[in-house]
């Protein structure tokens, strides 16, 4: 089995301008995430491109959420739709990580 050649560390970097957002009030949500949250997100959905390295973001997340008890859920788990990034998995401590598979390519 090959080795994930993205670290946790690079998830959390990533994912740092996020953290702000995951922890708003009301007010800052109808706004949406920040810019440089979103391109953090799309960032690592980039480097995340095989299957290794998905599931290692997957399982860096699903350990990282609990470690933040005053991030709000239902914006982690909506935070890539709201930034138009589609992750192959829900961002959940309870998500199966064994199931994230690699990106499709698209056939040209």
């Amino acid at each position: 089995m090959a080795t994930a050649a993205l670290s946790c560390t690079d998830v959390k970097l990533k994912l740092f301008p996020c953290l702000s957002y995951l922890q708003s009030s009301p007010w800052s949500e109808k706004d949406g995430p920040p810019p440089s949250c979103c391109n953090g997100i799309w960032s690592l959905n980039e480097m995340a491109d095989n299957t290794n390295d998905r599931r290692m973001a997957c399982e860096c997340l699903k350990g990282l959420i609990p470690k933040f008890p005053d991030i709000k859920r239902n914006l982690v788990e909506s935070l890539p739709g709201r930034c138009k990034v589609k992750v192959p998995y829900r961002i959940s401590p309870s998500t199966d990580c064994t199931k994230t598979r690699k990106k499709k390519r698209r056939k040209l």
